[in-house]
């Protein structure tokens, strides 16, 4: 397995670039979005997390121009609901390191959610503005 983080300090600073918007858009592809979610999943209850998860995304469009339109809330809590559920099949004693680099490892492909999701349904408005159960697999232990 590849290691992309050695340090605690080293996702901190992905997720204080994030939070503080210093990180440029081009500079935030989906392996730190799984950062980010890791290091909120790991400290906060779920939807502590995910509402971090969702404002911090909105201070980030916000800031670099890109326009609310872009974000999308099915998309979002899929990543937050997969990942969570990769954690607690982890355990609780996984550090911080450890389980970031196994789950930016293990979902890597940002193309995984069309094995929950069919492109319609995604492409729906209705997807974008809030949570929609996956309508070809599974559902979240979470849920």
């Amino acid at each position: 397995m590849d290691v992309h983080y050695k340090t605690g300090d080293e996702i901190q600073a992905v997720v204080t670039g994030f939070e503080s918007c210093t990180t440029p858009k081009t500079e935030f592809p989906h392996c730190r979005h799984l950062t980010v979610a890791v290091s909120y999943l790991m400290r906060l209850p779920f939807e502590d997390a995910a509402e971090r998860m969702r404002t911090g995304l909105f201070r980030f469009l916000d800031h670099h121009g890109v326009g609310r339109e872009k974000y999308h809330e099915t998309l979002t809590m899929f990543w937050m609901k997969i990942i969570r559920k990769t954690l607690d099949e982890l355990g609780a004693e996984v550090s911080l390191v450890e389980a970031t680099n196994t789950i930016v490892h293990a979902l890597a492909n940002s193309r995984l959610v069309f094995d929950y999701y069919s492109r319609e349904l995604l492409d729906s408005q209705h997807a974008r503005r809030e949570w929609i159960a996956p309508d070809l697999r599974g559902k979240f232990t979470n849920e």
